[in-house]
């Protein structure tokens, strides 16, 4: 089964990794712990071919939501919500449960300064439309 684990994260520090960029005061020891730990998962989910695809996103400041207002498609500038986080980036993982998934979401060290979210993915090549 597929799952979709999304990084939010504060985008007034926008960095990536965006863990590291999270603390205003992150000693240098834990920094790099923190990101030893990162490094390591993702060899992990790769070599165990868990690991789909991942990509970062651009800072939420240069994205548009469009949205039909009147029956008329409107663009505004910024994130859909007001939140204060916002969707870092991504990683499509590829294993064989929930507890797995929710495994490698919790091991993200951006679980500790933002939010992780998991959900499964829908293949919808299968569906009668």
């Amino acid at each position: 089964m597929k799952y979709l684990i999304m990084i939010y994260s504060n985008p007034a520090t926008w960095a990536h990794p965006t863990f590291l960029h999270q603390r205003e005061q992150l000693a240098p020891d834990e920094r790099a712990a923190q990101l030893e730990e990162f490094r390591a998962l993702l060899t992990e989910i790769a070599e165990s071919r868990e690991l789909v695809s991942s990509q970062a996103l651009g800072d939420p400041a240069q994205s548009r939501t469009i949205r039909f207002r009147d029956g008329v498609p409107a663009a505004t500038d910024g994130p859909f919500g007001d939140a204060k986080e916002q969707m870092a980036g991504f990683f499509l993982i590829d294993c064989a449960t929930p507890e797995r998934a929710a495994e490698i979401a919790a091991r993200f060290p951006d679980a500790r300064t933002g939010a992780v979210e998991i959900r499964p993915v829908v293949d919808l090549s299968e569906m009668e439309l």
